[in-house]
């Protein structure tokens, strides 16, 4: 079942995306794709100018995009300021949310006597509950999900199969963590005592905000003491590794492979982009973004955009891969101006006799 393209505008609208038909507003869609795989019934979008080529030849029945775009041929459109963003309350429309199956609570799971459980809530097979857990209602728990004793789990949670949750960790309401994701094993916590390394005791915790979604196979390390934060509204891809002790803010985006060193505060809305890697004890601002493979070594000031090895402001990475990409044609000047200054010497010699 479709909609036509005039009652999709109208859903739009209503969740404050403008729209402007051209074409056909009686085109019905049925789901999204891009615009290299949509076909007739679906809906795609442009939002970046270098995907531009595959509007003319997309089969699309219509195709989200910015007001100013032009195009070669005739095409239903729908224009709008930020086709990206509209093309999300889209897919939320026309194919709606992963549907969880439905095991109300599973006699197969093993959940301890004194756990609290909410109302509505879904435990899938082989999940185990410990002592003490209080579970929020309407959860979604994954068959081979781990909850260890005197967890908080919010209302409206997913947690997705083997997840595991070590003891005394928090969760928020409405955080969905995706499958293999540890929360709450030891950190790296050990001390040198004559030549031998002795394991400091991680007695803190994991808190997660509310609206936290956390992708698969990711690590958050307990604190030694207090508590790891990871506070609302941040994101993580996969292969995301938070050290002990560190404090993430509100509203943060990483993607895949960032890694975080203990006792780092992150400040809000920071981006990570992939494999990035933060040392120890150090401070990355509001706003910031930290680029793709950038070592951060020292402290980010906010706002700031930083890259490289060691993470240096975008403009002098930019000015130091440009030398280093000058670097053989500076090699070769080098030896020129060596050889001149041979022959140079070798005259001032000739002509001292």
């Amino acid at each position: 079942m479709g909609l036509t393209l005039k009652e999709l505008t109208e859903y739009l609208a209503t969740v404050g995306f403008e729209c402007q038909i051209e074409g056909d507003a009686s085109a019905i869609v049925s789901s999204v794709a891009t615009l290299e795989d949509a076909g007739q019934g679906q809906i795609s979008f442009l939002s970046n100018p270098k995907y531009e080529n595959q509007l003319a030849a997309t089969k699309a029945t219509a195709v989200l995009v910015k007001p100013e775009i032009k195009v070669s041929r005739k095409m239903n459109l729908l224009r709008t300021a930020d086709p990206y963003a509209a093309v999300t309350a889209a897919i939320v429309k026309l194919h709606g949310y992963r549907k969880h199956p439905q095991w109300g609570v599973s006699d197969q799971a093993t959940i301890d006597v004194s756990a609290t459980i909410g109302a509505n809530v879904n435990i899938g097979p082989g999940a185990h509950i410990g002592g003490k857990v209080s579970i929020g209602d309407n959860a979604v728990i994954y068959p081979g999900v781990y909850i260890a004793c005197r967890c908080r789990i919010g209302s409206n949670v997913t947690l997705f199969p083997n997840v595991v949750i070590y003891e005394d960790c928090i969760l928020g309401d409405r955080v969905t963590i995706h499958a293999g994701t540890v929360i709450g094993e030891d950190g790296l916590g050990y001390a040198p005592v004559n030549e031998k390394w002795v394991k400091i005791p991680q007695v803190g915790n994991v808190v997660i905000g509310d609206d936290v979604e956390i992708g698969a196979n990711c690590t958050i390390d307990r604190a030694t003491l207090g508590s790891t934060i990871i506070n609302s509204g941040t994101k993580f891809s996969n292969l995301i590794a938070i050290g002990h002790g560190t404090k993430v803010g509100e509203d943060c985006l990483f993607v895949a492979q960032v890694g975080i060193a203990g006792s780092v505060n992150v400040g809000k809305h920071v981006t990570m982009a992939g494999q990035a890697g933060v040392v120890g004890h150090i401070n990355i601002g509001d706003n910031a973004t930290v680029g793709a493979k950038a070592g951060v070594s020292n402290s980010v000031e906010p706002g700031i955009t930083v890259l490289g090895q060691p993470a240096v402001p975008i403009n002098d990475c930019r000015r130091q891969v440009a030398v280093i990409q000058k670097l053989p044609e500076l090699k070769d000047e080098i030896r020129r101006l060596r050889q001149d200054l041979d022959r140079l010497n070798t005259q001032i010699e000739k002509n001292s006799k």
